[in-house]
This record gives C-alpha cells, structure tokens and sequence, in this order.
C-alpha cells in the first residue's frame, strides 16, 4: 500500500447538537473512556490526528472555544461560514481547504469511540486507489468515510444538509468496504444517554 501523507483527515465539528441540548462536541468523555473529561469533539480529533497528523476541523462561527480545543488537539481549524445549512456545505468547504491532498478520511466529531487504526485503514485503501473506501463492522457500514480526489469536485459542489450521501450512492460500485472489529465505527452520540451507555 501507498503512504497515506497526502491523505488529510476532515472531522466534522459544525453541527449544532439539537438533539443533545447543548453543545455535545463540548460535553465531557466519561470516567473510563480513553479521553476522559476531554471534550468529546477533542476525543474524537485525537483519535483522527493518532492516524493522521493535522486533520482538518470544520466548526461553525461562534464557538471560539471549540475552535481553541480542536487547535490544542492538533487541528487545523476551518469555520464555515455556512455551516447552519448543513453537513454538505461544511464538507464542501474543509475539502476546499484541503483541495490539493489525494483524498480525505471523513471523521465526525460526535463519535468519539472510533479507534485510530480503523481510521488508519481507511486511509490505506484510499491512497491504494480507492475510490471510496468505509469500514464495515457486524455487516453495517460505519465511519470514517474515505475519498479520492476523483470525486473531488463533487464534494466542494455539496451544499445543505445530505453530506456525501448521493456521492456514496453514484460511486457504490467503486466502495472498498473494510471488515473492522470496531463498534466505534456505528458509535454516534446524540443524546447524553448514548454518551453513558
């Protein structure tokens, strides 16, 4: 497999948690998690930086101090501007900031419990020459998301709330999928109770 240096990791921190009931990226890790009392979207940038080094964060205006938290964690931190119209305009706008990487592994910050090498993995195939790439565990696919730079100007036309959804459907037949023993993988936080359970 190719090195995966030109492969930049986006995590996805602009959401605005309103199943949560405050900003969930801000929320405290649990006694007995990995990262515990970090922010849970600082969890989950360290997870994404242990595979691969200065990921991007994208975060929506007003939230300097999980701007601040995602820099100390060793992001580097994008604010969309548009981040309120959703999830495809703030993918649009970290893959502009990376425009010249060969691909990028697509993190999200509500999920903290991914492990590293899962993350690794999927960086592997995409700078193998995937097209896309996503780990699989239990039979269900999961996150991180990788993709090449072939569907590069798809994703900075992305715009609302779908994310890369209709890039994953168009290019299924291209989609490397990764058998992983990581449940992390499945593992987004909505609500305070899924942070506990």
């Amino acid at each position: 497999m190719k090195p995966t240096a030109k492969i930049r990791g986006i995590l996805l921190a602009a959401g605005s948690s309103s199943r949560f009931g405050a900003n969930k990226l801000l929320h405290p890790m649990p006694a007995g998690a990995a990262s515990a009392g970090a922010p849970m979207a600082v969890a989950s940038a360290r997870n994404l930086a242990a595979a691969l080094p200065n990921p991007i964060a994208v975060v929506r205006p007003g939230v300097p101090e999980l701007e601040s938290a995602l820099r100390e964690a060793g992001c580097e931190v994008v604010v969309c501007p548009n981040a309120d119209e959703g999830m495809g305009t703030s993918l649009a706008c970290a893959v502009e900031a990376a425009r010249d990487a060969y691909g990028w592994v697509v993190a999200l910050a509500d999920m903290p419990f991914l492990r590293p090498d899962t993350i690794s993995a999927v960086a592997h195939w995409i700078a193998d020459g995937a097209v896309i790439a996503a780990p699989v565990h239990n039979g269900s696919r999961g996150h991180p998301v990788g993709l090449t730079e072939w569907v590069r100007e798809e994703l900075l036309a992305l715009r609302g709330d779908e994310g890369a959804r209709r890039i994953l459907q168009r290019h299924a037949g291209s989609m490397q999928l990764i058998p992983v023993n990581d449940p992390g993988t499945l593992r987004d936080i909505d609500t305070l109770q899924d942070l506990d359970s």
